[in-house]
């Protein structure tokens, strides 16, 4: 294996095959370097006994950058809309879901004063500049739009909905609004799991000619000597690169780099909060109730799902895949045993008797949705791909001040990969000014 590389890539999730796929427009030797096993992050897909289970709920936003983006590399994107509707469970009773023109007008969640709000909160929603509520929390700005406790619950649930974040004390207000203003776009659930994307944009990327190593750790990032960093390996190899891309999360990046260099954006990424949740991923041979195929609780963090009704998520088609989801707060001491348990007690409500029907059940207490709570601030601290140490670029859900999730993923990773490419462009026209 070559030790000397134009540009390694840490980490071999959307973020890191994106810009690898990106910087084969140029000449340039590309090494990926994933930690485990298989590519894919959290993007991969498990295929069980036929069915493909995400790694919780995913959908990919309609109109949102990722979308565009992974167009623009060729990436088929196969998979429908889940319809508008569902229902919402408050004090042990449930109620349609005000989120269409007939949900809204039939729902006895609202009464008619309740229902005149909840149309002009979801307004203000869709209509303010999220650049205005840059100094504010989500909690903050919901308080003041509304008196209503009702209404206020419905915006924090929406807020869990469209962002995973179950914090709205302690979220920017500007990200959460951008989120849910995108959400209500509308999303698509894909066909096959979202191992589909990773698998395009790998063939892509071999095909290309980049290099992959799997199941390699790297241990330390020297800063740049002579115009070249060194990584330090697991196993104690060596490898060089002019550019660095690294898409881990923040912490492990300044595992890598805090024994040999010092720098302002260490304590910033120290200090990040991830985004988790708990996630039961269920595949049925049918479902007991049918036409139960979403549902939230408007008071408690809990999410329901059916995935398999819009994307082909089994070899025969036949089956149903759905996820029950709960959003943990950051502050949360998390207990796998009763959040398995509330999950549980939430699908039986929905779907009675589900476990009769049971493919493959697979529970996982804590998953990291995100790798940053955006909060306040953020954005003065994250400058596009760009760190502090000239040549080292980062990419991942957590690096884009406005973007988190795959858009956030996505979006860094076409950004690092264009960053790399004008400095190369830059270079190329000095020294050939240089040389006349």
């Amino acid at each position: 294996m070559t030790q000397n590389w134009d540009v390694v890539i840490v980490g071999g999730g959307l973020a890191g095959y994106v810009a690898a796929n990106y910087l084969t427009e140029a000449n340039l030797s590309i090494l990926v370097i994933e930690k485990g096993k298989v590519v894919g992050g959290r993007a991969r897909t498990n295929k069980v006994k036929q069915q493909y289970l995400n790694l919780g709920p995913h959908a990919l936003l309609k109109k949102g950058k990722a979308t565009s983006i992974l167009k623009e590399l060729g990436i088929s994107l196969s998979g429908k809309s889940p319809k508008l509707g569902g229902i919402l469970v408050e004090n042990n009773m449930e109620y349609v879901a005000p989120f269409s023109p007939l949900g809204l007008f039939t729902t006895r969640l609202l009464n008619n004063k309740e229902r005149i709000e909840w149309i002009a909160a979801l307004w203000k929603v869709m209509t303010i500049d999220p650049e205005n509520l840059a100094e504010q929390t989500f909690q903050q700005w919901v308080i003041q739009i509304s008196n209503s406790e009702k209404i206020k619950s419905l915006l924090y649930m929406l807020a869990r909905l469209a962002t995973y974040c179950h914090a709205p004390e302690m979220v920017s207000a500007k990200v959460t609004i951008l989120n849910i203003k995108n959400a209500m776009a509308g999303v698509i659930y894909l066909d096959g799991g979202w191992q589909t994307i990773i698998d395009q944009l790998h063939n892509t990327a071999i095909t290309s000619g980049i290099q992959l190593r799997t199941h390699t750790l790297v241990k330390e990032i020297h800063p740049a000597q002579q115009n070249q960093f060194k990584l330090i390996l697991s196993n104690e190899e060596e490898i060089y690169a002019k550019y660095v891309i690294c898409t881990t999360g923040p912490h492990e990046l300044n595992d890598m780099l805090n024994k040999h260099v010092q720098y302002q954006q260490n304590s910033f990424f120290t200090e990040m909060i991830a985004v988790k949740g708990a996630t039961l991923d269920v595949a049925l041979t049918q479902l007991p109730n049918p036409r139960r195929l979403f549902a939230m609780n408007i008071t408690d963090p809990f999410y329901y799902s059916v995935h398999s009704n819009y994307a082909r998520l089994s070899d025969d088609g036949k089956s149903a895949v759905l996820h029950v989801f709960k959003y943990h707060h950051p502050n949360d001491c998390i207990d796998g045993t009763s959040s398995k348990n509330e999950l549980e007690k939430f699908l039986d409500r929905l779907q009675p008797g589900w476990q009769k029907y049971v493919i493959k059940s697979r529970f996982i207490p804590t998953i990291t949705v995100n790798q940053r709570l955006p909060q306040i601030g953020d954005e003065h601290m994250l400058l596009r791909s760009k760190t502090e140490i000239l040549g080292l670029y980062i990419a991942g859900d957590w690096t884009s001040p406005n973007a988190i999730l795959a858009e956030g993923a996505i979006s860094s990773g076409k950004q690092a990969a264009e960053d790399i490419l004008l400095k190369e462009e830059e270079e190329n026209s000095a020294n050939y000014k240089r040389r006349i």
